[in-house]
């Protein structure tokens, strides 16, 4: 896989959602600074290496 794409939304509880198109990877944060931060690593998590993991990743909102 060479790219990731995220779609970014409001959590009605606050913050933000971002979920992954075509794969079950979803991450959240209080606010849109912290969200460049939190989807890298729950791609990290997911595909658990470098040699597996997106080359580019991706988010809109």
């Amino acid at each position: 896989m060479i790219e990731i794409v995220f779609l970014v939304e409001d959590d009605p509880d606050g913050g933000y959602i971002a979920s992954a198109l075509g794969q079950p990877i979803f991450t959240q944060a209080d606010d849109m600074e912290t969200l460049p931060v939190m989807i890298p690593d729950a791609v990290h998590c997911h595909f658990h290496g470098e040699e597996k993991s997106p080359k580019i990743i991706r988010y809109s909102t």
